[in-house]
């Protein structure tokens, strides 16, 4: 025997109906209650179909038949199955429970928090002011003198208020809106029985420090979490308050993963014969970089420093790699001398030779011009229409 009879007494059935005698009740009851022929009957049609809901449904009927309305709602709040628009009906829980029906946590605060690449490099403690709602410690949360706070009788403590609107014929849309007697809250309170430290909202404002720590290697959009450090409302468990790292943008180096990248520009002189580079490191360090002569650096190229990159957050003495993307400076229009443009010349490897000219081959000039200037540049070309006309300035010859 089922622990509730609630549903099937709704339907007007025994408990041990089958599965179609529900169905022709609930069609019956349905038929009787449907709001295109009982515009005054709402109430009883939602109660109608959740019941009907819950009982056609071989999983949720056998919760309800072993522990009724508190199985229901345990389901629910567990996700065995998503809650129902319905299941407000009934006021509060299912089948009336007095007060409306909430999930058991509240939702968590987000902080974005700016750091520099620096601060994810070295770690770095820092403290963060943030102000909640606790619940105010002279009611306990109630929000006003025991005894006095009433459920609101508009929603009958659910919150909210269901409305049915037909579109047309067979055709209804339930709408679901705030409570406007009392704003969602489920219960009203009289103004000369509130708590005068909270005024009857049950939480008051609190500012709280929270010191957060950055591990070394900690990356952009990491997040940390602080445990039930969220807002506090009576009957939830707090949410948490989760901090996400947001770096800001370095001068010098990029990130990818535990690896740094950086450009560097190096004369042409440089890229033959070899360099030294000075780099300051995240940690005020510098970095000595010698390139030997001989080892061509050319244009776009990349070269590495081995365990100069991020540290490893889990491992901070393993680190990534140090990149740097090399472009070339190249000396100005004439800026080399004829003689010295001679004698850098017999330095560096021979030209090219020229294949051998026909008779009839021309001799043009290479000058600087705008790519952008040209008309087929990128593969612009002409209208159709032009093509069509002659193009610009053309006429047709007539006799």
């Amino acid at each position: 025997m089922p622990v509730d009879t609630k549903l099937y007494d709704i339907l007007g059935v025994s408990p041990n109906a089958s599965d179609s005698e529900l169905k022709k009740a609930y069609r019956k009851l349905a038929k009787e209650y449907h709001p295109d022929k009982n515009p005054n009957a709402g109430d009883k049609f939602k109660e109608i179909s959740f019941a009907y809901e819950i009982l056609s449904n071989k999983e949720k009927r056998g919760i309800y038949d072993r522990y009724g309305q508190k199985g229901l709602q345990e389901g629910a709040r567990e996700g065995g199955f998503g809650e129902d628009i319905f299941s407000h009906i009934f006021g509060g829980g299912l089948f009336g429970g007095g007060g409306r029906r909430r999930a058991r946590r509240g939702e968590d605060t987000i902080h974005p928090l700016k750091v520099t690449l620096e601060d994810l490099y070295n770690g770095k403690d820092t403290k963060l002011q943030m102000t909640k709602n606790v619940i105010c410690a002279q009611c306990n949360g109630n929000g006003g003198k025991s005894g006095k706070v009433q459920t609101c009788s508009d929603c009958n403590g659910r919150g909210i208020k269901v409305t049915l609107r037909q579109l047309g014929p067979g055709l209804v849309q339930q709408l679901q809106t705030t409570c406007p007697e009392c704003h969602g809250e489920g219960e009203t309170i009289k103004e000369k029985d509130r708590c005068p430290k909270c005024k009857g909202k049950k939480v008051i404002k609190e500012t709280k420090i929270l010191e957060v720590h950055i591990d070394r290697g900690m990356r952009h959009e990491q997040k940390i979490t602080f445990h039930g450090e969220g807002d506090q409302t009576p009957g939830l468990e707090a949410g948490d308050v989760i901090i996400i790292l947001q770096q800001k943008e370095h001068e010098i180096f990029q990130r990818h993963g535990d690896d740094l990248v950086m450009e560097h520009k190096v004369k042409l002189c440089e890229a033959l014969c070899g360099f030294k580079l000075v780099v300051k490191h995240l940690d005020g360090r510098q970095l000595l970089i010698t390139h030997p002569p001989g080892q061509i650096i050319e244009p776009g190229c990349v070269r590495g420093v081995v365990g100069e990159g991020m540290p490893h957050q889990k491992r901070a003495f393993d680190k990534g790699n140090l990149f740097i993307k090399f472009t070339i400076e190249f000396p100005k229009d004439h800026e080399i001398s004829g003689n010295n443009l001679k004698t850098l010349e017999s330095l560096l490897p021979p030209r090219s030779k020229l294949p051998k000219l026909s008779q009839d081959h021309e001799e043009v000039d290479l000058v600087e011009i705008d790519p952008q200037s040209s008309s087929n540049y990128y593969g612009h070309e002409d209208s159709d229409d032009e093509h069509e006309r002659g193009g610009p300035g053309v006429q047709c010859a007539t006799n």
